[in-house]
Order: structure tokens, then C-alpha cells, then sequence
């Protein structure tokens, strides 16, 4: 079996669905949830635990909360849960649970928050946990109607066996007796070392819908009835409304009705989004787009240059020793200054949301990185209670974190509001969403080393000024007003802590936040800091002529995972043995959520710009493999976004709006550009570290120390594009 259960939206489900506040039909939930009776999903199978339901049949549906963008959680949770219920995996399926039956039940099922690349590592040991209890409940069952002691009792592959007897039977003719049992108060969770479902590179279990065309993603929900919505924010971020003449589109084909939606919005809604968005096209605005209109790239970049002297003020997030004075007295000083742009998400489905709205129940209907925050969202645009909202998450086409933002959904609810009893689907254009993103911060970076004169690294200044996420999307994270997140990679201590001692070390940040809103782009502040220590690195290595490799280790003693990841990537390489003719080799390090990582490019140049990638290797180091082919897949696509990125990303500000609005001035890499990658994996166990986003940290910097390798050229902005620099 192994598919993914999505809603039918067949229009039964859909009027029993709207009619019944809080019935939790996404899942076909019965009410009450506690006492006796066994809460059954939608056929009637009974729910053994909020993790599994197990249907006569034996097929076994495992509920996931975390969302699926392309990035394998679901088979990954799945393989986990799978692995402690020890069921037959050809006979799983998923299904994802609403974010308002989860809050009804007191949160059953955790955090639905996929981002940060923790969606296997962060909820591993819960679901687990959920696997291994109903294996439990099940094997006791079994015993009760053998009459015997469950320690008699083993379980494989869906079957329950009484050892001394031989009486076998499967987990879905017990099933409805296991779902009555309370709960063991303990359980013991396998040692990874004896897994069988997990640790295995299975197959993912989305693929065949995805390439058959069944998947229902969002923007391809259908409801009984629906309209259509097309939406145009004002183009400068901060700006508004000011009038609109809705008669000069009244008569047009199709439209229903024109809407205000909030300050800065206007949306028409029409019987297909084609006719909305024809409409919304021709329909005369008049925008507010007050004092950002006069912001470009040039007076935001000139602002954080400002940023970069010492005098200005700057939160420390890593000191040790005096970096300023050390600086200041050693016989050899290198400094350098970089700057990384604005990236867009991009992402191949653009935003979007369906909602249907009466007096009585809100619906939505989405693909969201984060169901409770849409559910949250929807709760406040609709203004009605908890009981009375759901959010029925769909897969993602494409997140990125930007589906981590609840814009859409606080848009789609806004129109629908306008319109009760109707179901509404709004979708933003390509224009609206690369216009109306919320972008990887905007930074540059001084950075000043000294050496002895021995030629000892004695001190580190690393200055960076630039845009905080946080203070934009959760100021209530900030720490004292500083940014933590703002140190990802450069860290003194946590999940994405610096791989390097330095006797005299200062890292700081200089926060400034232009008007252009950020968010948690793939990789987030680790990219930009890669970029500028790694490439740092290698120019501190060359100023005293040794080896870039040899330069980092001898700062790496006290780090050995970070240095365990460096030595299998140069391994890996051949750093040790010549290259071939005309190629040249660039190496990096950095930690990131919780992971190791290092990355080493074989690249050549020809007529000093066009660049062929030849060969990318990545070592990881995340704790434990889930499912390994899915890690190298990550580490691919991973690599695809960090040289996309650095080669064709970067948005521009001009009069007070992004300049790029679509892929033909937003580029991506092609096939013909794309490297053969090859993954090393050294798991040391003992942590659960991530494998979306940490890798896309060391493909730039290793790329880059290359290009210099080969040419003697230092590149310190991006995109390479602006520098003329491009695939050949």
C-alpha cells in the first residue's frame, strides 16, 4: 500500500464537514475522547493511540503531524514509528491529523512545526514512543484472549506470536481489544543498533501519488461551489491602500465581488482565477506607499556598511579573551569584507489557501509548514472560537520556511469573511508571491584576523550588521534584544556552534531592519555565515602560506565531530592527492541545526567567469540516519539550493519594491549545471542533529575557495552573476 491518505473532498465528507463545529472530520473522529469508548478514524478502524490505527486488514495508518515539502519527513517519521510498532511496512499508510483536533486533545500529537530542519529530529522520541506503546497494547491484547502473560507474547512484521504455543494472530483482529486498554505508563525504545524498518533506505512512501498526478496539494483543492480569488498587496512593503474604483471591473466576465483585504490589499473574486486575476489587472488602484518608497539596495546596503565600525553598537554573541586589543598588537593583521543579498523562497507552488466561512465554522485548507500557526492565524482573521476553526493541512509544493508565515492564510480567511457560505480559493500570482516573500536576511560581515610572529591565528573579529528574523516574525525570542539566531554557525555553544578556537575571539552583530520583511529561508543564517568564515578562512590560511586544510585543523582540537567531518570530506576529495589537469578544489566546515557538515568542490574556469562544477562531496554528521537515501537526496537538493543561491539568487530593492518578479529574473540551476554529489556519512550516535538545511552552508564556500584557487580572485558579494561569474 504505502500511500499517503488525503481528505476526499467529495461533497458529502464536505457538507457533513461544514455542518458539524469540531467533529475533526479530516480524521473522522468520534466524540468524546476519553472514558471507554474507542475513538475510530473515518472507516470505522479503531485508533489504538493518536500515533496508529490499525484497520482489519492489517494496513496500519500512521498519523503525521510534521509537514511533507519534498523533504522525506513523512517516511522518516513513519520508518520510526513503523520500527517500534514492528508492523509490515508494505501495509503502512499516512494520514495527516488537523491542528484543532490536536489542540481539542490537549496537543496529542505534539508540535506540527516543520522547520529548522526538525521535523525528524525534535519529535523522534515522542513518536516513538507512540510506535512502541501500541506494540505494546496490541501484544497485550493478544495475550488476554490467549489467557497468557504478554512477556510470552513477540511481535513481527504486524504478527503477534505466543512463543511456547506457536498461536499466532495479526494486529488487526486485535486491534479494536488493544484500543480499550489503558496505555503502559513506561516503554524502552529499541537501540538503533537492531533497527530493521529505520536506519534503511527505503522507499519514500509519497513518490508514486506525487509522479501519478493523485497527490492533492493545495493549490488543487476543489470544493462544491468554490470561487476563485486574485489578490495585489501594495508593491511597497509598509505601504496602503488608498482607493480603488471596483465599477470599472464590475461587468467584467466572471467577477462576483471586489474586496478590500486589510490595509494594504485588494482582491477580486470571480467563478475561475483567471477572470479574477484579468480583472485585479485592470482594475485601477491608487496606493498609499509612503516613506519606503524611497529605499533602494543602494541606500539599504550604504545603511549596513554603517553597521561595520566598531563605534557602532553591536550585541556579543561568542567572546573569549580581548579580540580588540590582541588585534591591535599582533605583528600581522587580515581583514576582509563581505555581504550577502536578499534570497527568495521561490517555491514551485505559490501561496494559497481555500476557505469556507460561516457565523458558525471556519475551515481552511492548505499546505502549511506549520498547521498550528495557520490554525492560530485562522482563529484570529475569523474571529471565532477554537471549536469552531480547523485547518486541513495538504502537501506542500515547495516551503522552504516560507510556508512557515501565515500571510495567505490570514488573507484567504479575510475574503472568505466577506463572502459567508461560500468557499473561496485564493491564490497569489508568481508576481505577488516573488513581490510579497519574506526574504533571507540581508548582512555583510568585517571580518579582521591576526597572527603572531610565529604565524599563530591569536585573534578573531568577526562584525556582522545586518537584518534580524527575529526581531520581524518572534521578538518575544529576542534575548535581551539580541538576535541568538543571528549566530547560527558562529555560535559559541549549541546546535550551531563555531568549529574553531581562538585564543581572542569576538563575534558580534550589529542589528539594522531595513523595511524589506525577512524570514526563515532554507539554511537561514548559516548560509551567510559559511560563506563568510569559510572563505575567511582561506584567506587567513594563504597570508601565512600554509594549507587551507591544515590551517583549520590546527584551530579544530578542541571540536572533533567538526573536525571528524572535515577529514572524511577531504578524504573523500583526494585533498592529499594531486587534482586533475586544469581543476582546482575548495573546502569548508560549519555545524548547523544540531549537525556536522563539511564540503569540498572540484571546480574549473575557463576565461576567468564560467565555472563548471565537476564533483561536490558533503560529510554529515547528524547523530543517526533515519533513512539514508533520503539524506543523500536532502544533501542533492540541499547543494542545488546554496549554488542556485550563489550563482542566480539575490533580490533588489528599488523604489522601495523587489525588482525581480519572476524566474526569468530569478534564475534556478539547470540539470546540465548541477555537479555529481557524493554524500559521506559518518553518524556518531548520541544526538539527533538535521539533514534539510545544514549542508547548503558549505556548498558556497567550497565553490568559491575553488574559484579562487584557480583564478586568484576573491569574491566577497553575491550572486557571482553581478560579478559577471557564471555556469559554463
Amino acid at each position: 500500500m504505502n500511500q499517503h491518505v488525503m481528505p476526499k473532498l467529495n461533497r458529502r465528507a464536505f457538507v457533513i464537514g461544514t455542518a458539524t463545529a469540531g467533529a475533526g472530520l479530516a480524521l473522522g473522529l468520534d466524540l468524546p475522547f476519553g472514558g471507554p469508548a474507542v475513538v475510530r478514524a473515518a472507516d470505522g478502524a479503531p485508533e489504538v493511540n493518536a500515533w496508529v490505527v490499525i484497520r482489519p486488514d492489517d494496513t496500519v495508518v500512521i498519523r503525521i503531524a510534521r509537514s511533507e515539502m519534498g523533504q522525506g519527513t513523512l517516511t522518516g517519521l513513519a520508518q520510526l514509528v513503523a520500527e517500534e510498532l514492528e508492523c509490515d511496512w508494505s501495509k503502512v499508510t499516512t494520514e495527516y491529523p488537523t491542528p484543532g483536533q490536536s489542540v481539542a486533545r490537549k496537543r496529542a500529537w505534539g508540535d506540527f512545526s516543520t522547520g529548522g530542519s526538525r521535523g525528524i529530529r525534535t519529535s523522534q522520541d515522542y513518536v516513538r514512543k507512540g510506535g512502541a506503546t501500541a506494540r505494546l497494547m496490541l501484544i497485550q491484547a493478544a495475550a488476554n484472549e490467549w489467557k497468557v502473560p504478554a512477556s510470552e507474547c513477540k511481535t513481527a512484521n504486524s504478527v503477534i506470536t505466543h512463543t511456547p504455543s506457536g498461536k499466532t494472530t495479526t494486529y488487526g483482529k486485535v486491534a479494536e481489544a488493544a484500543a480499550k486498554l489503558e496505555p503502559p505508563a513506561d516503554v524502552k525504545l529499541k537501540d538503533p543498533k537492531d533497527w530493521t524498518i529505520a536506519g534503511k533506505g527505503l522507499k519514500r512512501l509519497d513518490t508514486v501519488d506525487k509522479t501519478t498526478g493523485k497527490m492533492v496539494y493545495g493549490i488543487d483543492v476543489k470544493l462544491p461551489g468554490m470561487l476563485n480569488a486574485a489578490i495585489k498587496d501594495c508593491p511597497v512593503f509598509g505601504g496602503k491602500v488608498k482607493s480603488f474604483d471596483e465599477a470599472k471591473v464590475a461587468g467584467m466576465k466572471g467577477v462576483k465581488k471586489v474586496v478590500q483585504v486589510g490595509d494594504s490589499a485588494v482582491a477580486v473574486v470571480a467563478d475561475t482565477w483567471w477572470h479574477a486575476k484579468t480583472a485585479l489587472d485592470a482594475l485601477p488602484i491608487v496606493w498609499d506607499e509612503g516613506p519606503n518608497a524611497k529605499v533602494s539596495s543602494e541606500t539599504i546596503a550604504t545603511w549596513l556598511a554603517e553597521g561595520l565600525d566598531n563605534a557602532q553598537p553591536a550585541y556579543i554573541g561568542n567572546q573569549n579573551g580581548d579580540a580588540k586589543a590582541a588585534i591591535a598588537s599582533a605583528a600581522k593583521k587580515v581583514e576582509a569584507v563581505y555581504s550577502y543579498p536578499y534570497q527568495n523562497h521561490a517555491t514551485m507552488e505559490p501561496m494559497n489557501a481555500t476557505v469556507l466561512y460561516t457565523p458558525d465554522k471556519c475551515e481552511v485548507w492548505c499546505g502549511t509548514q506549520n498547521g498550528e500557526a495557520a490554525f492560530a492565524a485562522a482563529l484570529e482573521a475569523s474571529g471565532l472560537p477554537a471549536e469552531k476553526v480547523d485547518v486541513h493541512k495538504l502537501m506542500l509544493g515547495g516551503g522552504f520556511g516560507r510556508r512557515g508565515m501565515t500571510d495567505y492564510v490570514r488573507q484567504a480567511v479575510a475574503i472568505a469573511k466577506q463572502m459567508p457560505g461560500t468557499p473561496i480559493k485564493l491564490l497569489w500570482s508568481r508576481e505577488e508571491d516573488m513581490q510579497h516573500g519574506k526574504y533571507h536576511p540581508i548582512t555583510q560581515c568585517k571580518l579582521t584576523g591576526a597572527f603572531d610572529a610565529d604565524n599563530n591565528l591569536v585573534a578573531l573579529h568577526y562584525r556582522l550588521s545586518g537584518q534580524s528574523i527575529l526581531f520581524s516574525v518572534r521578538p518575544e525570542a529576542l534575548q535581551n534584544g539580541m538576535d541568538p539566531a543571528a549566530f547560527q554557525g558562529v555560535a559559541q555553544a549549541g546546535e550551531a556552534a563555531i568549529g574553531y578556537s581562538v585564543p581572542n575571539l569576538l563575534v558580534e552583530h550589529s542589528m539594522r531592519n531595513p523595511h524589506v520583511p525577512p524570514g526563515f529561508w532554507r539554511g537561514v543564517n548559516v548560509n551567510h555565515n559559511a560563506i563568510y568564515m569559510e572563505c575567511f578562512m582561506d584567506e587567513l590560511a594563504l597570508a601565512v602560506g600554509q594549507d587551507p586544510l591544515e590551517f583549520r585543523r590546527k584551530l579544530m582540537g578542541k571540536h572533533p565531530k567538526h573536525l571528524a567531518v572535515l577529514n572524511a570530506v577531504a578524504e573523500k576529495i583526494g585533498w592529499g592527492t594531486p587534482a586533475p589537469q586544469g581543476v582546482y578544489r575548495g573546502i569548508a566546515q560549519v555545524m548547523g541545526y544540531g549537525s556536522y557538515v563539511a564540503g569540498a568542490a572540484e571546480i574549473s574556469v575557463t576565461d576567468g567567469s564560467k565555472i563548471k562544477v565537476h564533483r561536490i562531496v558533503a560529510s554529515t554528521d547528524p547523530g543517526y540516519v533515519v533513512n539514508p537515501a533520503q539524506v543523500e537526496r536532502q544533501i542533492a537538493g540541499s547543494f542545488v539550493y546554496g549554488l542556485s543561491a550563489l550563482f542566480y539568487g539575490g533580490c533588489t530593492v528599488k523604489d522601495g519594491r523587489i525588482e525581480q518578479t519572476n524566474f526569468d529574473t530569478y534564475n534556478s540551476m539547470r540539470i546540465n549545471e548541477m555537479p555529481k554529489v557524493e554524500s559521506v556519512m559518518v553518524p556518531s550516535g548520541g544526538f539527533w542533529g538535521g539533514v534539510g538545511e545544514p549542508t547548503i552552508g558549505v556548498a558556497a564556500p567550497a565553490v568559491l575557495n575553488a574559484y579562487f584557487a584557480a583564478t586568484g580572485k576573491r569574491i566577497r558579494s553575491f550572486p557571482l552573476r553581478n560579478q559577471n561569474i557564471s555556469f559554463a
